[in-house]
């Protein structure tokens, strides 16, 4: 195995195991502080089974939910424009020994894809119009080998169990919030100190969805190495795409690397430029492959940034 994905897979198992081993800790304590730690344990899973309720029937039904908010169209074998987008999706899903999950098309304005689906609607995964407009054959297949290693690896699911965690802080936090309100106990009972932990623990959640942040980057990036691996020239092509899709969105993207502009276009997004130059593409993964990232500069995103990606794109494919 190489190297690169055995360091990235160890550090997402201890992501996660220091999400949920550190989140039921400091439940614990907390809970324990208040109720007596021998009646903590019934009490958090109690809370913890409340959580998952929702999030479970989120998180079945949720397709649908998608599909109308991106106005996403099934595609089939037989259509006469896009029936060739189902034969590349099976293709990319036997390289990575899944049976074809559904294909749509979203009519949204933006370039973009993405895997999702559920016990109840099935795998599925979309590409948007402007996406199909500005990729070629090969870019997106390499996006959809990123895609499907999403479903390959069951991130909708690692993720939402790993997202129990901030959700159970939260829920905690506002139950000893409102309780310590209209609390008039004495001593530990004491509805300030109740209050107060309350708020506090607010807070933590909201720190924990940082940590959790973390987990989906590395996820995503596992994504990338899925591409990498499983689809013909997945490298270069993923590559080409990411640069494609970051000229589509910021135009201005190389003139903030030559320093000739510090704007970020993306922030005002009007619309798509399709007319880019092989040359840009050509420049921007030059750009992105001897950068020197910090390490903050993706801490509030879910996806690594562009630079990370690259990089990581090329030493799994033994360019570096």
């Amino acid at each position: 195995m190489n190297l690169t994905v055995a360091k990235l897979k160890i550090e997402m198992l201890f992501a996660a195991l220091g999400i949920i081993i550190l989140g039921f800790a400091v439940a614990y304590a907390v809970v324990g502080y208040f109720f007596g730690y021998t009646v903590a344990p019934s009490l958090i899973t109690g809370l913890l089974i409340f959580v998952a309720f929702f999030n479970i029937i989120q998180w079945l039904f949720g397709p649908y939910l998608i599909n109308a908010m991106y106005k996403a169209t099934e595609v089939t074998p037989d259509d006469p424009h896009y029936g060739w987008l189902v034969d590349v999706v099976k293709e990319v899903a036997q390289a990575n020994g899944l049976s074809t999950p559904k294909v749509y098309i979203a009519n949204v304005s933006f370039p973009n894809a993405f895997a999702y689906g559920s016990p109840i609607a099935g795998k599925r995964v979309a590409i948007t119009y402007p996406l199909l407009r500005m990729l070629n054959k090969d870019e997106i297949k390499a996006v959809l080998g990123h895609e499907l290693g999403h479903l390959r690896h069951r991130d909708v699911e690692v993720l939402m169990a790993v997202g129990l965690i901030p959700a159970l802080l939260y829920w905690l936090g506002y139950s000893l919030m409102w309780g310590g309100i209209f609390s008039g106990g004495e001593g530990r009972d004491n509805g300030g100190i109740m209050m107060l932990f309350g708020i506090i623990l607010l807070a933590v959640s909201y720190l924990f969805q940082f940590l959790v942040l973390f987990l989906n980057r590395l996820r995503e990036a596992y994504a990338d190495v899925n591409s990498v691996l499983t689809v013909p020239n997945g490298a270069i092509n993923l590559e080409r795409a990411l640069a494609k899709i970051t000229l589509a969105v910021d135009p201005s993207a190389l003139d903030k690397y030559r320093k000739k502009n510090q704007i970020v276009s993306m922030l005002f997004f009007t619309g798509v430029n399709y007319d880019i130059p092989d040359t840009d593409v050509d420049s921007l993964i030059e750009y992105w492959r001897n950068e020197k990232v910090p390490w903050y500069a993706d801490f509030f995103s879910d996806h690594p940034h562009p630079a990370k990606r690259i990089q990581l794109i090329e030493k799994v494919a033994g360019y570096r």
